[in-house]
Formats: C-alpha cells, structure tokens, sequence
C-alpha cells in the first residue's frame, strides 16, 4: 500500500484543531492505520495547542504527516524558533508543559528541529506494519495471506510462482475467492447478501475488540 506524506497549511486556532483531527483520522483510515487514529489525534491537538500557547494565536503552521520506517511521524512546523516546547510535570498544577508532557507519554519518541526559518516540533508513534509499505500484523491478515496464497496457486497450478502476489494481482485474488465463496453459499442454500452482512457485522465487531497498541 503506498503512503504518501501529506501536510496542511493552517493558521493556529482553536477552530482549527477540529479540521486536522478529522483531517488525521481519515488519511490514517486510507492508510490502514485506524488503531492508532486516537493516540495520533491527541498528538495533533497537543502540538497545535503548544504553537497557541506559546507561540501565538493567528500564527501561521503546517501540520505534516508522514512514515519513518514503521512509525507514524507528526510534524508540526512554526516560524517561531526561540519559543521550544518544555516538558513539564503533568501532576504540578500549572498547566505549562503538560501538553508536551502527554505526547511525551504516546509517543515512542519525540524532539525539535530548528531551522533558518521555521521549528518543527515532531514525534513518532510505532505501529504494527511489517514494511512502509506492507500491511499490519495481525491474526485475520496472516490468514488472509496463506489462503491467498494458496488459492493463487491453485487459479496456476501449472505456474507456482504466481503464489507470489503483488499487490493488483493479490487484490483481484481476494475478489475472486470473495466471489466463490458466494457462490459456495448459494450452492449450499444460503443467502449470500445475509452472508456478507454476517461477515461485515463480525469485521466490524472484531476491529472493536482489537486491542489496543500498547499498554
């Protein structure tokens, strides 16, 4: 699945926070990456909020999304370069630091980088892809995979290798044995419709029950 980095020019205000976060939670669906829609979310609302506080309301930001690896990496970037996050005490009452003080605690690794005319605040979260740009880990995906490939090896029997999918090829594989099993259902006198709705109520229960990344 390709990742493409995306980012958002914004204007750092509270109104704005809404629009990244929706803006988050929909890339990271596109990705693949719902599990980490929450932790990755709340890293946005800090960061920003750290440029409001700090910084200013009104100052102009961009918000940048990308893959490091494996890691989820958030970005935000300011023009201001003396104003640096501190991570303060999450349990002293004032409320300086604390926002960094919880990106400290989602995030696998955080830090800032200063440039000639710009700061950008970042941190990463890990997540369960096997490559940039493989799938998440998973038991229903590693059974998805051995029955995809064995049900390409036996569309090519004569031509083993094609049990080695790419990811078209592996995408129409999965329509195909989607569209037997249909067929299975129908030959044994079951409705296929009420079949694919039992299955999409149990996928819909399962990503519910997944647990969660880390503790």
């Amino acid at each position: 699945m390709p990742r493409k980095p995306w980012d958002i020019v914004f204007t750092a205000e509270p109104a704005e926070v809404t629009a990244l976060r929706r803006a988050m939670r929909m890339h990271l669906g596109v990705w693949g990456l719902d599990e980490l829609v929450d932790e990755a979310q709340l890293c946005v609302s800090e960061l920003v909020a750290n440029v409001i506080t700090h910084v200013g309301p009104g100052t102009p930001a961009t918000l940048a999304v990308s893959l490091n690896g494996t890691h989820l990496r958030i970005e935000v970037h300011d023009p201001d370069t003396r104003a640096l996050p501190v991570l303060g005490d999450a349990g002293l009452d004032s409320e300086g630091g604390r926002g960094m003080a919880l990106v400290d605690a989602l995030a696998d690794r955080w830090g800032v980088l200063l440039r000639p005319d710009r700061k950008v605040t970042w941190c990463e979260l890990a997540t369960n892809l096997t490559a940039h740009d493989g799938h998440m880990t998973a038991p229903g995906v590693t059974r998805a995979e051995a029955l995809l490939g064995f049900y390409a090896t036996v569309q090519s029997p004569r031509r083993p290798e094609m049990s080695r999918l790419g990811p078209a090829a592996a995408e129409e594989t999965a329509i195909a044995a989607i569209t037997d099993f249909l067929h299975w259902f129908r030959a044994h006198g079951r409705d296929p419709d009420d079949m694919l709705d039992r299955a999409q109520m149990r996928f819909d229960s399962e990503r519910v029950a997944l647990p969660q990344r880390r503790a």
